[in-house]
């Protein structure tokens, strides 16, 4: 199984990022996750350059690529006055796009987590992002996952040092694993 994890932070010292590093070295055996690097490259959504039949500019038909690559998607946000990062909502919107079927989004199974420095561990965000990812036809698992006080949680390299909160990161991949999985066919 694959799992893209986007970070949307932009920040090099980023508590997102480390968290979305995180996921990526706790995955259980048998999930890659792909951490996705280019959000600062996105440019501003503009229907103008989104049009069909004309090829999306480069990191944007990367985004949605490596999305439709998938298996499963983790969003990590920071929270910016009470909501999602601008960086993060612009990606969303090229990967919303065109609506319906067609979308990189459509369908694709969705969990979303957060970190901050305050006291909420980004639950305003993420909550937002659940509703925007929703919005744009993803299939969003339940829960969140709120790092409060992300300066404690991880050490001067970005390495989680928590181990509760590794295990509650543990469990929330294994629950987007398998909301992900497909599901039988009975014979």
């Amino acid at each position: 199984m694959r799992i893209l994890a986007v970070s949307g932070s932009l920040r090099d010292q980023s508590y997102n990022s480390a968290l979305a590093r995180a996921a990526a070295e706790l995955a259980p055996a048998g999930v890659e996750v792909d951490l996705y690097d280019r959000l600062g490259e996105i440019p501003y959504y503009d229907a103008d350059l989104d049009v069909d039949g004309e090829e999306a500019p480069g990191a944007v038909q990367d985004f949605r690529d490596r999305i439709a690559a998938a298996d499963a998607l983790l969003f990590v946000t920071p929270e910016y006055n009470g909501s999602v990062s601008g960086v993060l909502k612009n990606a969303i919107d090229w990967a919303s796009r065109p609506p319906g079927g067609g979308a990189a989004l459509w369908g694709k199974t969705a969990a979303v987590a957060g970190a901050t420095t305050g006291q909420y561990g980004a639950i305003w965000a993420q909550q937002d992002l659940r509703r925007i990812l929703g919005i744009a036809g993803a299939r969003v698992v339940e829960g969140e996952l709120p790092v409060a006080r992300a300066q404690n949680a991880f050490d001067e390299a970005g390495r989680l040092r928590d181990p509760l909160l590794a295990e509650r990161l543990r469990a929330h991949l294994e629950s987007l694993m398998h909301e992900a999985a497909p599901v039988p066919v009975a014979a």
